[in-house]
């Protein structure tokens, strides 16, 4: 997922730069932004070989999930206009159930920590 991020990032800054507007450009920044940071957090997850608790598992699926609602759905909003996919204009309700999923693998993750002290 790192080396997506990377791929996006780049992508949007020289791909995306001709065929959307600044407001999609940001729409997508926010994307990749948002990507990067749970990426470290999966790889801090990934530390956690030895104590693979439902918390845990709980906190990478609720991460991977929200990538793919929060982060998934602004790539798909800042490219509506090239696409032209009919269900983009839907799909704004999904991206604050990425954010609620990223907060859940937080919960997840602060509760583990506790947990293992």
């Amino acid at each position: 997922m790192g080396a997506v991020a990377v791929m996006f990032g780049a992508f949007g800054a020289h791909g995306l730069k001709r065929v959307v507007d600044e407001g999609s450009l940001e729409i997508w920044a926010k994307g990749v932004e948002y990507q990067f940071y749970h990426v470290f957090a999966l790889l801090f997850l990934s530390q956690f070989k030895t104590e693979q608790t439902r918390l845990v598992n709980l906190a990478y699926w609720f991460f991977t999930l929200g990538i793919l609602f929060f982060s998934g759905s602004l790539y798909l909003l800042a490219t509506r206009s090239v696409l032209n996919f009919a269900f983009v204009s839907y799909i704004g309700p999904v991206t604050p159930v990425g954010g609620l999923l990223f907060i859940l693998g937080w919960l997840s993750l602060f509760l583990a920590a506790v947990k293992g002290r």
